[in-house]
């Protein structure tokens, strides 16, 4: 089964792409970069970045959030 749209495809490759926020996100690897993103790690299955991201990803608050201090 062919798919129209590439984040759908459980069988396609994907990056991990980190912003300045240090926020991830899983994109195609035959997707352009959006701008302001960078490659984090290398292309690989679906499952294989969402264990990366599991093991690496500890916050979902934006960086400039976090170094807030009271």
């Amino acid at each position: 089964m062919e798919f129209s749209n590439p984040f759908d495809d459980p069988q396609g490759l994907f990056t991990i792409v980190q912003n300045a926020q240090q926020q991830y996100s899983l994109w195609p690897q035959q997707c352009a970069l959006p701008e302001g993103w960078r490659v984090a790690c290398e292309p690989q299955s679906q499952e294989a970045c969402e264990q990366w991201l599991a093991a690496h990803w500890q916050t979902l608050i934006p960086a400039h959030f976090a170094q807030v201090k009271s």
